[in-house]
């Protein structure tokens, strides 16, 4: 009977040091993903900031290089120039404020406009080619015409 109690009492303590065990390891797994995700977070905060100092950086590059452009340059360049910054500034705020995915987006469609504008140039080109070659052949007919009356005459 002892030894049978002694069994029981070995066997209640194993399990409960094998539960102390699992409980221990999840609460490590758990600190673990946790720390993961802190990293994370902290990266993603990190990058942001790298990111807008970036911008910012770019953007008083950009008025610097403006500036001493626009000193070198005469009024009408001048003009141009702050039509540039402002421009370059819009860009930048763009930038700022939308993903990645518009930028590429707005891209996109630049790009499809301007192969429709090419496309349109092209077509124009090709009519006045062709209006071209009709003169010609009016032109033509109308040496024979001459050519012929010149003959009867």
């Amino acid at each position: 009977m002892m030894m049978m109690m002694m069994m029981i009492l070995m066997m209640m303590m194993m399990m409960m040091m094998m539960m102390m065990m699992m409980m221990m390891m999840m609460i490590i797994m758990m600190m673990m993903t946790m720390m993961l995700m802190m990293m994370m977070m902290m990266m993603m905060t990190m990058m942001m900031m790298m990111m807008m100092m970036l911008m910012m950086m770019m953007m008083m590059m950009m008025m610097m290089m403006m500036m001493m452009i626009m000193m070198l340059m005469l009024m009408m360049m001048m003009l141009m120039l702050l039509m540039l910054m402002m421009l370059m500034m819009m860009m930048m705020m763009m930038m700022m404020m939308m993903m990645m995915m518009m930028m590429m987006m707005m891209m996109m469609m630049m790009m499809m406009l301007m192969m429709m504008m090419m496309m349109m140039m092209l077509l124009l080109l090709l009519l006045l080619l062709l209006l071209l070659l009709l003169m010609m052949m009016m032109m033509m007919m109308m040496i024979v015409v001459m050519m012929e009356k010149k003959r009867e005459a």
